[in-house]
């Protein structure tokens, strides 16, 4: 359900907004960036409403380890991701510093809503920034092989014709629809499978609830990839981390504060800057990214999964 109405409203709210003339590099800056984010803020926000703070955090954290790890390493092997230099320019030092953000947070032991609220408020003046940059640099074509690549993940998805207005109206309440009721459901199951099983809700959130929320960048980098826009990939990424932690996490902790400490995310927080670092490398210039390095995220992010899995 996470995974239909992610792209269902991706690719409903693309629908409408180009039959309104909107320009298509603010649909792929707003609605293709926060539509694939929903999964994680739904989540995020049911499991701080639910007490479930750990599994809030350990999905922020996860999930961006992930991003760099799965989804970077699929799109480089299936074929070589081309990075811009702007947005080397532009998007890694807000990566970077997002990424040192997070331990700074938990110093005190939580998140609370008043850090929520300068979260949020970042990511808000990210985003206005952000496109007003891409406006002033960002050349006609390759804003339609943004858009073009979440319509393409959205059909794959079953999702709506997009020359059909009433279908794409449909589609966006729809996948609204799902992404609340299966925000709730996952988080239902993952917190019951973390007693079930005898492991910790921190660690049910950095494995399950993080690879189940990240599939909607999966699908579309993956078929962006496939269809020679590896670079689109690149971005979704970069886009995605900074998102998680300013836009995910600042939502959860607006629900309800969370509470975790900096001890017990440790080498989470050590294997999500290591891995953060690892894309920073890859992506330090105007080049490729190759084969050989997308294999040895993929080979990162396995290993993080399993020392996650095997410390419980």
């Amino acid at each position: 359900m996470l995974y239909f109405g992610a792209e269902w409203f991706v690719g409903g709210a693309s629908a409408v907004a180009l039959a309104l003339n909107v320009p298509q590099i603010l649909i792929g800056l707003t609605v293709v960036a926060y539509g694939t984010s929903a999964p994680e803020i739904i989540v995020g926000i049911e499991a701080a409403g639910a007490g479930h703070g750990e599994v809030a955090l350990g999905n922020v954290i996860g999930s961006n380890v992930a991003n760099i790890g799965l989804i970077l390493g699929v799109a480089a092997l299936v074929r070589p991701a081309r990075v811009d230099a702007s947005l080397c320019r532009r998007e890694l030092p807000v990566l970077l510093g997002t990424t040192a953000l997070l331990p700074a947070l938990l110093i005190d032991g939580q998140v609370s809503r008043m850090e929520g609220a300068a979260l949020v408020t970042i990511a808000i003046f990210y985003t206005g920034w952000m496109v007003r940059a891409a406006l002033a640099t960002v050349t006609m074509r390759s804003v339609e092989r943004e858009a073009k690549a979440a319509s393409e993940a959205a059909d794959a998805a079953g999702g709506p014709a997009v020359s059909s207005m009433p279908r794409a109206v449909a589609a966006i309440f729809g996948g609204l629809g799902f992404l609340l009721v299966g925000g709730t459901l996952f988080i239902d199951g993952a917190v019951a499978a973390a007693r079930s099983l005898g492991v910790s809700e921190r660690m049910v959130g950095l494995t399950i609830v993080a690879v189940g929320t990240s599939l909607p960048e999966l699908v579309t980098s993956t078929i962006a990839a496939r269809r020679g826009h590896s670079d689109i990939a690149v971005g979704n990424v970069i886009g995605s981390n900074i998102f998680n932690v300013l836009l995910c996490l600042g939502a959860a902790a607006l629900a309800r504060p969370l509470s975790a400490t900096i001890e017990a995310f440790g080498a989470n927080l050590g294997a999500f800057a290591l891995m953060t670092l690892v894309g920073a490398v890859f992506i330090r210039s105007a080049r490729t990214i190759s084969r050989a390095e997308g294999a040895l995220a993929i080979a990162l992010y396995l290993l993080f999964l399993a020392v996650t899995i095997t410390r419980g």
